[in-house]
């Protein structure tokens, strides 16, 4: 006989085995060098984490980003919940002005430096 204990323990291993699908999340590397975005726009995972950093609710965010529905904020944020680590990182190389700044200059007839 399976003890109520032993069946959720079995029912949690199934569950983490499944691979995680974000719906509306992809990577494309032809945009912004393939960080996650939410499919069919150019809105990284990381704005949409970055506002509810901010304490934005997502009625809020929907507001700032009106192209957007209400479960493609959902899966951003789902993702980003799951994905901590990658998208802060991301968050904090796009703020990185010294970082930029060597880009800028990989590309010399680009407008900063003209």
């Amino acid at each position: 006989m399976i003890t109520k204990e032993r069946k959720q323990i079995r029912n949690s291993e199934r569950r983490s085995s499944q691979p995680t699908v974000y719906p509306y999340i992809e990577r494309n590397p032809k945009i912004l060098n393939g960080i996650p975005i939410i499919e069919g726009t150019r809105i990284s995972v990381a704005t949409v984490a970055g506002y509810f950093q901010l304490g934005m609710s997502v009625d809020e965010i929907l507001i700032s980003l009106k192209h957007l529905t209400q479960a493609q904020v959902h899966s951003a944020l789902a993702y980003y919940f799951d994905h901590r680590q990658e998208i802060e990182k991301q968050a904090a190389t796009s703020s990185d002005t010294e970082y930029w700044k060597t880009q800028a200059l990989l590309f010399p007839n680009s407008v900063i430096n003209a």
